[in-house]
């Protein structure tokens, strides 16, 4: 039994139509088939049939040729036939011919993943997300580790694109695991391997890495990125999360690298937890681990030169003075660099990021700079050698009071104080003086205290 609705609106709902349009049927009285249908050839002219076959030529030769391309070609070859407002019409027709005689597309095969078989990383770039260190910018990037099958991710904060970054992120990733997926899928890794003096090497040794962990090593090939798009996919999910996390915290400004470090473990830990079930078939067949990490440092034999100084990985360091001259080995971690001699691990600096930069401690050459206070005026790092901005006002103001020997003097001495007693000591004791000239007092009247404070430092450093 067929039941009628006596308002229209609602018959019109149950039969998928338009109001107006049910209406329209209701006043012709006639079903929609039996309506006269309307008519589907052409009703005005085609106004680039002149010019179709010349196109379809182009269009064969150059398939990437776009349709505005092709209509501002039409304008230049035939000026005032074709209007602006016939692109449209173009558009839709080269879209036709594509569709129909052009080049075929590139398919794309939906993979299907394997418990424990598949991992895959890749480095995505975090600087645009303004986090900062005590109001300093923080630029840094993400080593970012995901099992294909269940989507677990973890990752790494670092600093580039290098083998220290690489193994120490894939090796934080399966340690936290504690297991060892068969297979590993990078890209193609140009900016890591770019960043080392010998390609070479860096395959060697991410060879090596892979080896010790009984890992297969893939490739993605070199410009299709959405071969690496469960990683890819990932890097766009996480930094959306992050993005979200740090408008709920209210402030992206963090008090240090593991402060930051602890802001993410947690977020990532609740990304995690809906994928415990699935991380509990890739665990059931993933391998074991083996006894211990590998090494993810880089070896470098260096010979202290006459200035106190070594080139590691194209970047320099100062060394205690007392090197000079001897070959020692540099440990180049990620984010450190560790000096040895000896069997004993004798100095300890940050890395320094990028190429051809430099970082010179004045605790090592300050025993010599007393010696030699004229060679601190001319000196190729100088501007290394005011550890904070306090120590650059300071001797700008003994320029300003002392002869330019004389001012270069002093400050070696207090800078001197700086490295037996304590730099904190030495900067209170700047901070005071500056005080006291934000107060009005005179230059001679502003550093007799300091002075006085410093005697008592270095007296205090004495007994």
């Amino acid at each position: 039994m067929v039941k009628l609705e006596n308002n229209q609106e609602i018959a019109a709902a149950k039969a998928g139509m338009d109001r107006k349009t049910a209406g329209k049927y209701l006043r012709a009285k006639r079903l929609p088939s039996e309506l006269p249908q309307a008519p589907r050839w052409r009703r005005w002219a085609d106004a680039f049939e002149g010019v179709w076959e010349e196109l379809r030529e182009l269009l064969e030769v150059n398939p990437g040729l776009e349709a505005k391309t092709l209509f501002d070609y039409l304008q230049r070859q035939y000026p005032g036939r074709f209007q602006d407002g016939q692109l449209r019409t173009l558009q839709r027709r080269v879209k036709v011919w594509r569709a129909t005689e052009g080049p075929a597309k590139e398919v794309f095969f939906a993979q299907q993943h394997h418990p424990g078989r598949l991992s895959a990383s890749d480095f995505v770039h975090m600087t645009d997300l303004g986090v900062t260190i005590q109001n300093q910018t923080f630029p840094h990037l993400l080593y970012h580790f995901v099992l294909t099958y269940s989507n677990w991710e973890t990752g790494t904060v670092c600093f580039s694109e290098s083998f220290e970054s690489l193994s120490e992120g894939f090796q934080n990733a399966i340690w936290e695991l504690g297991k060892v997926p068969r297979r590993h899928r990078t890209d193609r890794m140009s900016t890591a391997v770019n960043n080392v003096a010998n390609p070479a090497e860096f395959t060697d040794r991410y060879e090596a890495l892979l080896r010790y962990y009984g890992v297969v090593g893939e490739k993605i090939q070199a410009g299709e990125a959405h071969e690496n798009g469960d990683v890819e996919q990932r890097h766009y999910r996480f930094k959306r999360a992050v993005e979200q996390e740090l408008m709920l915290r209210g402030s992206r400004d963090f008090t240090s690298d593991a402060d930051y470090g602890q802001f993410l473990q947690p977020l990532i830990r609740r990304l995690n937890a809906g994928r415990q079930q699935r991380l509990v078939e890739e665990l059931g067949v993933m391998k074991e681990l083996p006894e211990r990490r590998l090494e993810s440092y880089k070896r470098e034999r260096v010979k202290v030169d006459s200035g106190s100084l070594i080139d590691a990985d194209r970047n320099v360091y100062s060394v205690p003075s007392r090197l000079i001259g001897e070959e020692v080995e540099a440990r180049l971690y990620m984010d450190r660099v560790e000096i040895w001699y000896g069997q004993r691990k004798l100095e300890e600096m940050p890395r320094l990021r990028g190429r051809q930069k430099h970082r010179v401690d004045y605790r090592h050459i300050i025993d010599w700079l007393i010696r030699k206070p004229g060679a601190f005026e001319n000196y190729r790092y100088r501007d290394e050698l005011f550890p904070t901005s306090r120590f650059r006002m300071l001797f700008d103001g003994l320029q300003e009071a002392l002869s330019g020997r004389e001012a270069s003097k002093q400050y070696l001495r207090i800078l001197e104080l700086a490295a037996k007693e304590g730099e904190a000591k030495v900067d209170e004791s700047l901070e005071e003086c500056f005080w006291r000239k934000q107060a009005g007092a005179t230059q001679s009247s502003r550093l007799q205290p300091c002075k006085r404070r410093w005697q008592r430092v270095e007296a205090e450093g004495k007994k």
